[in-house]
Order: structure tokens, then sequence, then C-alpha cells
């Protein structure tokens, strides 16, 4: 690991705090005072990927919270775990009472959105707003782009892991999630990669990646839920997303019945978007009936 890795690695440690869900050890960024904004990621991720937004949301007045789904980031990665995204809505329900968070503005990202959604759809009570960053609904029909499909597959994925360099690594995150590369060093795209193998090798990543529920009956679930939702909601996207661009904006911003915001970014659009990010985020949550 080189040292602006480790550098990066390190701030990130000490921009936040651990905390225990489910039997499991996590780590949480958690800045800011006011209405919470908890802000969930997906994969190959993990909370360091909200590291330039939860500062902007502190700013702007809110308490801004971010934490790592087991087996991702600093999380530990148990062998007997429930890594299905069923298993994770639970996580994120214990997680929210670890940090004495009754209600929120909630984000999501990734397969954070379903993972995200499923809590919302659940709790609606305790929801704010939501916004929706590049995910998806579908998941029925959900196909993994070819840089996440390996993944998913037994045999070929701890191969597909180990062969997986930083370098390869950075370049497929650069190609799919950065516009600006100019905005994010290699060494914070090598922190990724270390995030996600750290000390099992990014074995429990790859349940995670074997845990996804694609059947119509979560699908309709999901979207009869947030039809029916009580709260306001966005859809917020880097609309040159080559995995989850603009067929999964429409679809989102269908089920959501609302017109998206889009922004000149990739998939990972809180790495070089962070301030439109954050401006979306709390034009929302500043509205009266979001409170």
């Amino acid at each position: 690991m080189n040292a602006g890795t480790a550098k990066a690695i390190a701030d990130h440690e000490m921009a936040g705090s651990g905390f225990e869900a489910t039997g499991v050890r996590s780590f949480a960024l958690d800045a800011g005072e006011g209405d919470a904004v908890v802000l969930l990621h997906g994969v190959p991720a993990s909370c360091f990927l909200y590291r330039k937004v939860v500062p902007r949301l502190a700013d702007a007045g809110f308490r801004a919270i971010a934490f790592d789904f087991p087996g991702l980031g600093l999380a530990e990665r148990p062998v007997e775990y429930d890594y299905s995204w069923s298993g994770l809505v639970r996580f994120v329900d214990a997680a929210l009472a670890t940090l004495a968070v009754e209600r929120c503005h909630l984000v999501v990202h990734d397969i954070g959105g379903p993972i995200g959604f499923e809590w919302a759809v659940r709790n609606p009570e305790r929801v704010r707003s939501l916004t929706a960053l590049n995910s998806f609904v579908n998941v029925a029909e959900f196909r993994r782009p070819w840089s996440m499909h390996p993944f998913s597959v037994r045999g070929l994925g701890e191969v597909w892991l180990r062969s997986l360099n930083r370098w390869a690594f950075s370049e497929i995150f650069y190609l799919q999630g950065i516009s600006d590369r100019s905005a994010v060093p290699r060494s914070e795209v090598f922190a990724h990669y270390e995030l996600l193998k750290r000390e099992d090798g990014g074995r429990a990543f790859l349940r995670v990646m074997r845990g996804f529920e694609l059947t119509r009956a979560k699908q309709e679930f999901l979207g009869s839920g947030l039809a029916e939702r009580p709260y306001p909601a966005q859809a917020v996207w880097g609309i040159d997303d080559p995995a989850l661009g603009r067929k999964h904006m429409e679809l989102v911003s269908r089920v959501l019945g609302v017109q998206p915001t889009e922004l000149p970014a990739k998939h990972f659009l809180q790495e070089d978007q962070a301030p439109a990010v954050v401006e979306a985020i709390a034009a929302l949550a500043s509205e009266p009936k979001g409170v």
C-alpha cells in the first residue's frame, strides 16, 4: 500500500468511529447536528464513498451518517452471516437503533437502493425524504454489469477477485464510475480497493454479490410500497453511468413519480459531483413537507 492510500484510509478512520449492530462491528462517518441524513452505499464500495458528502451535509445543518455494511469497508466479515438484501435490511434497522436515529432523510446508491427501498417501505413513518442516486428498482429484470457479473459466479468470482490487482481495479473504477478523473487521485481509488479486500481478500464481498434477491415478488413489493409512500422523493443521476444509466434512471423515476435531476457524472457521482449531490439532498430535505 502506497503512502497516499495509507493516509486516505487513516484519515477516513479518524473521521468516524465504530459501532455494533446484529452482532457485527462496523464503522460509521457521523457528523453534524440537525435532522439525520442516512447514506447507504453499494458495491464494490463502502462508506468511504461518502467521505466528501458527509462533511458538506454537516456544514449544511444536518446530521450526516454513512456506515459500512457487514463484509465491506471497515466492517467485520463473519463467515456465518446473512449477506442477502434481507439480511442487510435487518442490519440497517439495527444500525439505526444503535446510532439513535428514529427518523431520517434516506439516500441510497447502487445495491443500497433495493436495500434502502425495502427498509423505507417497511418503515414509512421513519422516512422524512428519499433520494435515489444511481440505483435500481426493477430487481426481477436486473442484470449485473460486466465488471460485477463474474463475482456472482462461484469459482469464477474467486479467480476474478484474486486476479484483480489495484491497478486493474482502479482503471475499471475510473471507466465505470468517474467522469472527472482529476477529482479523484488514484491513491484514493486504491483505497477503495484496499477497503474491499482487507483481511479476508474480499470473500465476504463475494457473499454480498451472491445475496441479490432478484425476484418478481421483491420487485412488486418495492414498486407498490414506494408508489404509496407518504414522504417526498427524488432521483439524482450520473447520466453517463455505463452500468446504471438512463434506463434505470427512468425506471426509478417512474416508480417514484418524479422528474429526475441529471448530473454530468458516471456511477460514483459522490466522487466528482459531491457539491451537486449535497445540494440536491439538502434542497429536498429542507422542504416543509419533508419535515
